[in-house]
This record gives C-alpha cells, sequence and structure tokens, in this order.
C-alpha cells in the first residue's frame, strides 16, 4: 500500500580557537566536521512540530497520519525497506525505526491529478544523519522483498541543500518491481535535515514519472525545518 493509499485512509478519521592561537597559516577552505553522536534534545512533541496541514501547497491537500498508517507509510519512503522486509545486501537495512507517541510524525499531501504525494516525516533518533549518508553511499543498490514483492531500489545522492541544520543531504531513488508494468515504477525525491534529535525528511513521491515538483519539495522542507528549529 502507497502513502497516497494511506492518506485516504486518514483523511476521513572548537577547532577555530586552536588555529586562532597558532602562529602559522593554513592554506584552504574551513570544513566543518561531520557530528558523531547526537547530545541535544528538542523537548517539543513531534506532533508540534509538524506543518500544519495548511501550509502545504495549495495542490497537495494533506492530512496527518495515525500511528498505524505512519508506520505503513514510512517503509514506503524507505523504498519498501521497512518493518518486515527482507533486504540485501543485510548492510542497507534502515535502522529500526520506532512508532508512536513522540516517536515518528507524518503528514502526506496528495495530488489525484499527478498521482504524486509530497511527504514530511519527523524521527526521533540519536544517530546523527551523516551515519545515514554513509550508508547510501555504499548502497547505490538494494534488493527488497516484502510480503512476496521484490523490487530494486536504487538511490543517488544529490547536493545537499543550503539551509540552516546541523546537517542536510538530498537524495533521489527509484523502486522497480521485478514484475513490472506501467505506472508501477516508483519514484522519490527527499530533502533530509537534522536538527538536534529530530530528523526531518520531506519526499516528493510519483508513480507517473513526471518530473518532480521541485518547488513544492523546497517549499515544504524549508517550513519544516524551520518550524523544527523553533521548537
Amino acid at each position: 500500500m502507497t502513502v497516497a493509499d494511506w492518506a485516504r485512509i486518514a483523511l476521513p478519521v572548537a577547532c577555530a580557537a586552536v588555529l586562532a592561537g597558532c602562529g602559522s597559516t593554513v592554506d584552504g577552505r574551513p570544513v566543518a566536521a561531520e557530528q558523531t553522536a547526537v547530545t541535544r534534545e528538542i523537548s517539543a512533541p513531534l506532533s508540534t512540530l509538524l506543518p500544519e496541514v495548511s501550509q502545504f501547497p495549495a495542490r497537495y491537500p494533506a492530512v496527518v497520519l495515525p500511528p498505524e498508517a505512519a508506520a505503513q507509510a514510512a517503509g514506503d519512503l524507505q523504498g519498501g525497506a521497512g518493518r518486515g522486509a527482507q533486504v540485501q545486501p543485510e548492510m542497507c537495512r534502515p535502522p529500526e525505526q520506532k512508532f508512536g507517541a513522540d516517536l515518528t510524525a507524518i503528514a502526506v499531501g496528495t495530488n489525484d491529478a499527478t498521482r504524486a504525494t509530497i511527504t514530511v516525516e519527523l524521527t526521533r533518533t540519536r544517530q546523527p544523519l551523516g551515519a545515514w549518508r554513509t550508508q547510501l553511499k555504499q548502497c547505490g543498490s538494494v534488493r527488497v522483498n516484502r510480503g512476496g514483492a521484490a523490487t530494486t531500489v536504487t538511490t543517488e545522492l544529490d547536493p545537499p541543500p543550503p539551509i540552516d541544520a546541523d546537517d542536510t543531504l538530498a537524495l533521489r531513488r527509484t523502486v522497480t518491481p521485478d514484475v513490472g508494468g506501467a505506472g508501477l515504477t516508483q519514484s522519490m525525491q527527499t530533502l533530509a535535515g537534522q536538527v538536534d534529535d529530530v530528523r526531518i525528511t520531506v519526499t516528493y513521491m510519483t508513480f507517473s514519472g513526471a518530473k518532480p515538483d521541485t518547488a513544492a519539495l523546497d517549499e515544504l522542507f524549508t517550513k519544516a525545518v524551520q518550524r523544527v528549529k523553533k521548537g
């Protein structure tokens, strides 16, 4: 079941200081060290940090998913590699995700005319975004079997979005079923960021193969990150 299906179901219901003290000049541009551990928390509940459904672009009327639907949708956003799925190589399995109150919050906007969705997902995590980036670099092509349906998931990293967050990344993903057919290949474009222990992912998903709505994706990602930063 796709994210759009679940949306329809839910609708009814210190380095600089050291260099400054040195007597020598170091050539090159400064590069921020990649975060290795998450130590700070945002106290506000995730449900209050999601963008309001009214903040979604008008062409994507949105709903907030209840916990069980959110769990199913999260699996779709991982290319089907969520709970209960078999993933090869095994090292490419996503970290176990927890669901329930203040663990995962998802809102989905659906454009029925284009068969596209745009989804905001907030999760609590002690894992820095850089760990996910490292995994993605090693997992460009992954085989997933979920509920007897086998697919190939291909992922490519794009330049990270420039926004004020602890870390950001961008990716494009295609989910191709072994049993193909028109309208069955799933394409996703995702922007992700992390602020303290809250990870923000905004994903545009379509089955039509049409060019992604990057304007809507950028707009909603910016709103989502800003809302989390305000706490």
